[in-house]
């Protein structure tokens, strides 16, 4: 019996390196997000980080796979707050809630977007030279592309899939260029309202050319 528990509790301890190098990526973000480009030196981070320079670079011998990991943490960082929200929406709030919450507008529910959008801008640049980086982007990008268009369809199933991927991705180019704006260029927060209020109208403006073509049908 001691034995069992003995094997469940070893089985429950993480390895170091599942300890370590998620550290070392928010290290990293917060580094990036104080000083900027170029690519942060291994010191900078290891001293955000708390770990010596060596441990660092144990874990991440290349500073183009940090960086790739520094986008898959930026990512996870909104997937684990939608998961929480998700989970208190019912299906035919989850759409709002989406939109809501990459405009700031959750924040005062405990669901407030990452305020990393200098580290994102830094990602931008360094992918123009580094394929790996840009690659990480695109997907996440793309992954978001396609979780607004299929909560779009969910809230109204009359648009076509081809129509909630045009959504998904103009949702996408607005919600980049607004926060580098906002975020990276000082306009005012007030235009949060504004670019949250025109994914409304370019909703409505799909549902609409579907009633055009309905009522030309009859």
């Amino acid at each position: 019996m001691c034995s069992d528990k003995l094997s469940v509790e070893f089985q429950m301890v993480k390895p170091i390196a599942d300890i370590r190098r998620p550290a070392i990526v928010q290290a990293a973000i917060r580094t990036i997000g104080k000083h900027g480009l170029p690519t942060p030196s291994y010191d900078l981070i290891a001293q955000e980080a708390e770990m010596s320079r060596q441990l660092v670079r144990h874990y991440f011998p290349n500073p183009e796979e940090l960086m790739v990991s520094v986008c898959d943490g930026l990512a996870a960082a909104y997937e684990e707050a939608l998961a929480e929200g998700i989970l208190n929406a019912d299906k035919s709030g989850r759409l709002s809630l989406f939109l809501d919450f990459y405009f700031n507008f959750l924040a005062g529910e405990n669901l407030a977007k990452p305020m990393d959008d200098g580290v994102y801008d830094a990602m931008m640049s360094l992918a123009t030279g580094s394929e790996k980086v840009r690659q990480s982007l695109h997907n996440h990008y793309a992954q978001l592309q396609s979780t607004i268009a299929q909560e779009v369809r969910v809230n109204d199933p009359s648009l076509s899939r081809s129509a909630c991927h045009e959504i998904g991705y103009l949702f996408v180019t607005l919600i980049y260029g607004h926060w580098k704006m906002v975020a990276s260029l000082g306009f005012s927060e007030n235009n949060n309202r504004v670019a949250r209020e025109a994914v409304d109208r370019l909703i409505a403006s799909y549902q609409m050319e579907i009633g055009v073509r309905e009522k030309w049908a009859v």
